[in-house]
């Protein structure tokens, strides 16, 4: 049986894969699904560079706005939702295309990860009574090669490492290295938009700015208003923890657009190391984004 043919548009925060993403969509008859971990959440607008309706320009987008910040998310959820709209998209004889990020989302959507069910082990409910720097110094202890790739702040996967060892006593780098040798259920086309780092900085600086401009320490505001707090994941997003730390009087305004600025520059750049790792990605080098266009194009045509 044929596979369903899949775009897939990844690339770091700022490189522009909205806009090269609109007009592969109007190109390829495409409808987009978004592959953004925060874009989900409602009323988080700003700070997720979330693309509006009228941006959309008619071009149908998938999996933003649709939980409340204080809902749960996660990749299971994602990869259930957006194999759903895969399926219904392709049954309106368009073409599916995920966009976004989300390195980990998009790579368990791609090759067909599976997941079971979440349940709070002992394992779990031990490790996360531990500081950070204790769990990451557990985690380089017993699997070096997943501490080279998962960021010590990153307590969710690290945890997730760690219990996956204790469960099992094997290293979670040795299973997704077999799942990354896993063929994908999709005919994909894995585009992967890279930018020179100095214009991706720059690029960052410039979104940073412009969020401020726009009403990004208004709309956290808001949201902490409504009841949003620091230990919500949601509000753990870059652009929400930073701003929420000088409204609780932790940094001033200036220091939180500093360190925004400072860390979307090296999550970008982890971005990058994670697709950089992905078997299957065809990296668009600096080119004009017509030819952007055409070279996307061709790939599809040579696939579908």
């Amino acid at each position: 049986m044929k596979k369903q043919p899949l775009l897939i548009l990844a690339g770091p925060t700022a490189s522009g894969k909205t806009s090269l993403s609109l007009q592969l969509a109007r190109r390829l008859n495409g409808e987009i699904i978004s592959a953004d971990s925060m874009q989900v959440y409602r009323g988080m607008d700003i700070g997720t560079a979330k693309i509006t309706p009228e941006e959309m320009d008619g071009i149908p987008h998938h999996l933003i706005d649709i939980i409340e910040p204080d809902e749960e998310w996660n990749v299971m959820s994602f990869c259930r939702l957006a194999a759903e709209k895969i399926d219904e998209i392709a049954a309106r004889g368009r073409l599916p295309m995920v966009v976004g990020g989300t390195g980990f989302y998009i790579h368990a959507l791609a090759y067909g990860a599976e997941f079971e069910e979440e349940r709070e082990s002992e394992s779990r409910k031990k490790l996360e009574g531990w500081t950070q720097e204790a769990l990451f110094s557990y985690l380089q202890k017993v699997d070096p090669k997943s501490a080279q790739v998962i960021h010590p702040h990153n307590r969710k996967r690290v945890i997730r490492a760690l219990e996956y060892f204790e469960q099992t006593g094997k290293q979670i780098s040795e299973l997704n290295a077999r799942l990354q040798a896993k063929p994908s259920p999709y005919q994909l086309c894995y585009l992967v938009l890279d930018v020179e780092r100095q214009r991706l900085y720059e690029q960052i600086d410039a979104r940073v700015d412009e969020m401020m401009e726009k009403g990004l320490v208004q709309e956290v505001m808001r949201l902490r208003e409504a009841g949003c707090h620091k230990e919500m994941v949601s509000m753990k997003g870059l652009g929400y923890k930073e701003i929420l730390a000088y409204l609780e009087g932790e940094v001033s305004l200036e220091e939180a657009v500093y360190i925004l600025k400072r860390d979307t520059r090296h999550f970008a750049k982890r971005q990058l190391t994670w697709m950089r790792r992905e078997r299957d990605a065809i990296f668009l080098a600096k080119e004009p984004q017509n030819t952007l266009v055409d070279r996307a194009c061709h790939w599809i045509d040579s696939m579908v």
